[in-house]
């Protein structure tokens, strides 16, 4: 009996202490030693509390927390960032990863993360080639296509295993099961993945992605996939605009 009132009393201090550890925000409580994590809170202004999300702290606007990402609060009023119109660079957004601001890569017709882009030109081209070592995109509508001079274009979608591919130059072929809509892209904001009812982006390492290389590979969580992918931190997709009319590459390969 008096070793099991030891550690009762011992469990009991422990647990006082990390009660001791949290702090109030407005009605709620949290551990702010846990500021930095991707699930975690911040407390806004002593009042309002909103969760870490992908490296974010969510900001706070007349009682909703946001992304800056996809959307603005003007005068107390939550608004959508306008559509991007320009062509467009991405970079990894979570500070608490080793790839944040690594570039998002276009290589074997897929997206990869902190890869290299690979790119293809005919020699008839000549001078007229892009430099095609940037990957660079363009949004409209909810879909997106990278910016490039083959004729037909190449469309991006997400493909039965919700990477993230674009299909082959001269060619409309898309895999059955893919998902051509449902992709998000915001002046000032990101690039953001709407399908799955707002599951977002994850970063899968190389060990995780069975690819092979350095590169990450870049999955669209949904609620098919979410028990698989436990390795695969939540990212957000920063955009970098670009001038109008700017084309990356021939074709991506």
């Amino acid at each position: 009996m008096a070793r099991l009132g030891l550690a009762a009393a011992v469990l009991i201090g422990l647990a006082q202490g990390a009660l001791g550890d949290l702090q109030t925000c407005g009605q709620a409580q949290y551990d702010p030693t846990q500021a930095s994590a991707t699930s975690n809170y911040v407390c806004w202004d002593n009042q309002f509390l909103c969760p870490i999300t992908a490296g974010e702290p969510l900001s706070y606007c007349a009682g909703a927390c946001y992304s800056k990402f996809m959307y603005t609060c003007s005068n107390n009023v939550l608004t959508l960032l306008p559509p991007a119109t320009t062509p467009f660079t991405l970079t990894v957004d979570n500070p608490t990863l080793s790839i944040h601001g690594k570039p998002v890569t276009a290589s074997g017709l897929h997206w990869l993360l902190d890869g290299q882009t690979s790119s293809y030109c005919p020699s008839e081209v000549g001078s007229e080639c892009p430099p095609g070592n940037t990957t660079v995109i363009v949004a409209s509508g909810g879909s997106a296509a990278m910016s490039v001079m083959v004729p037909g274009g190449q469309q991006v979608y997400l493909d039965p295993y919700w990477g993230v591919a674009y299909t082959q130059a001269h060619s409309a072929t898309i895999p059955p099961g893919s998902t051509t809509t449902g992709f998000g892209a915001y002046e000032g904001g990101g690039f953001v993945n709407l399908n799955g009812n707002g599951w977002g982006w994850v970063a899968c390492p190389p060990r995780a992605s069975g690819g092979g290389g350095t590169a990450w590979t870049l999955v669209a969580k949904n609620a098919t996939n979410a028990g698989i992918l436990n390795d695969c931190p939540a990212i957000n997709l920063k955009i970098n605009a670009l001038p109008s009319g700017t084309v990356g590459a021939w074709q991506y390969t």
